[in-house]
């Protein structure tokens, strides 16, 4: 079994559909390990992956564990039995803290966000030497290429990647739910807001690639004493700007709080 996964919640469920779409695994050498039976059992029929057991693991290549950062130290003992590469997508939990749990330098670290599922994450990657050598990265590094875009990045700045690109779909829904919400305002119906709001945030993704600065952009669309310059002042009277930099520190912060914690 090339791949054992623990954990199918929103993200783990992420990736395994996106692995399996894209045949970066064939899904006759995935195993999961879920503890809701009845989610297991629908993952497995509908994918054509395995189900396994804990005392499974051992059999698989690799370790993919995708759970809570909480309930690391409880499963670790059992997830150490297996003689494999792991790939954490647990945030604030470190390397070091990876290698002394499951008793193993052969591991990596990684960061996605759910744009897993149309093959658009950001994903951060980081591993110590033994990993490399044994090529769990290289490994890594091919599973989440499949799914979007892979950058290796510093120990050290993983937790700041989370907190801007790993929340930041959610921070963005937000944004994409209240512009939505002043079209309703305005007049405009529910589901054409909602769908004007959404490819809104597509096509500027695009536009913004295509900058050397983000402002000019905004400037591009700012005409003098026009609607945009009206709106920008609202948005800078709100607050939105320190809002969403808040956000960021703060998600950042408490990956901090959660490697501390373990």
């Amino acid at each position: 079994m090339q791949l054992a996964i623990v954990g199918i919640g929103k993200l783990g469920l992420s990736i395994l559909n996106g692995v399996v779409s894209r045949g970066v695994v064939e899904p006759g050498n995935i195993g999961i390990i879920e503890p809701d039976e009845r989610r297991a059992g629908e993952v497995a029929e509908r994918l054509g992956v395995q189900r396994l057991r804990k005392r499974d693991l051992g059999d698989a290549e690799r370790v993919l564990v995708s759970v809570q950062p909480r309930t690391f130290p409880e499963i670790a003992p059992w997830l150490a039995q297996a003689d494999s590469g792991y790939v954490s997508t647990m945030a604030g939990v470190s390397t070091e803290t990876l290698a002394r749990r499951l008793g193993t330098r052969r591991v990596v670290r990684v960061m996605p966000h759910l744009g897993a599922t149309i093959g658009r994450s950001q994903t951060a990657i980081t591993a110590p030497q033994e990993a490399r050598d044994a090529g769990d990265f290289d490994f890594a590094r091919a599973l989440f290429g499949a799914v979007g875009d892979v950058y290796e990045l510093p120990e050290h700045l993983f937790n700041a990647f989370t907190g801007l690109s790993g929340s930041g779909p959610a921070y963005l829904a937000i944004v994409a739910e209240a512009l939505a919400d002043g079209g309703v305002r305005m007049g405009i119906p529910r589901a054409l807001a909602n769908e004007l709001a959404a490819q809104l945030l597509i096509s500027t993704g695009e536009l913004l690639k295509e900058r050397a600065h983000f402002a000019l952009l905004k400037d591009e669309v700012t005409s003098p004493g026009g609607t945009t310059i009206a709106g920008i002042e609202a948005l800078e009277a709100a607050g939105v700007r320190s809002g969403l930099i808040a956000a960021v520190v703060a998600a950042t912060r408490r990956g901090d709080e959660l490697g501390r914690d373990e």
